[in-house]
């Protein structure tokens, strides 16, 4: 299944109160590798943005004023992440915010589109419980370089999460790789194991050693090895 690791800034914190979508952006993997497609473009959302949003991001409207509009690029996301397992870091807001934009011009949801929703953020929280699992600090904590996010960026921030994606799950990579290839040794002692097995017959002076000690056993109070062998032999008699 195709992978796609998908990121957008807002002009504000809520759809719900009328902010938009003012940038998208959407990158491929494919067999945990990143292809060289992507997806990306900057929005007008036809309102101003908030402060707060601008202080992170770092577009302004004067930028977005020749930008076109969700509704002309929404058939090309569409298609681009159709079928595709679409992850984000924070999925809720992400899913919200594009719901929304395709509510607006009656598309469906997201859900409808894609073949799964993952939100990484809820990973990492299952993995990291108490700790702080924002996008930096996943960075920092896999050894990922994150030195060119000075500022909150949706195709920048896509191609990261994807490598702390790949990191996080390393391990289900290892597993699916071992179930791939067969482990030579292993392979080598299933070979061996299908020789024909050589029966070696116990001689008279052990069978009467063994039948000693069995003697010795029963004199102790009872010797199971014995009852075994009387209910076997009855059971040959009555077949």
């Amino acid at each position: 299944m195709r992978q796609i690791f998908l990121d957008t800034e807002t002009t504000g914190l809520y759809h719900a109160q009328g902010h938009r979508v003012i940038e998208v952006a959407a990158v491929e993997v494919v067999n945990r590798r990143l292809t060289k497609h992507h997806f990306h473009y900057y929005l007008n959302p036809d309102r101003e943005i908030d402060q707060g949003a601008q202080e992170v991001h770092g577009i302004s409207l004067e930028f977005l004023q020749d930008k076109p509009r969700f509704a002309d690029i929404a058939n090309e996301l569409i298609a681009f992440i159709a079928d595709a397992e679409l992850i984000m870091h924070n999925a809720p807001f992400d899913v919200g915010f594009l719901n929304c934009e395709f509510g607006l011009i009656e598309q469906k949801p997201v859900e409808s589109v894609v073949a799964k929703v993952t939100d990484t953020l809820k990973i990492a929280k299952e993995m990291r419980p108490g700790q702080r699992n924002s996008l930096d600090a996943l960075c920092r904590h896999y050894g990922i370089d994150n030195s060119r996010r000075t500022l909150h960026g949706a195709l920048l921030d896509a191609e990261l999460l994807a490598d702390v994606y790949m990191a996080m799950t390393r391990g289900q990579d290892s597993l699916m790789i071992e179930l791939d290839k067969p482990n030579k040794k292993h392979y080598d002692i299933a070979a061996q194991n299908v020789l024909p097995l050589q029966i070696k017959l116990a001689s008279q002076t052990e069978v009467s050693a063994h039948h000693e000690y069995l003697a010795t056993l029963a004199k102790s109070g009872g010797c199971l090895w014995n009852t075994l062998e009387l209910q076997t032999t009855i059971e040959k008699l009555e077949s």
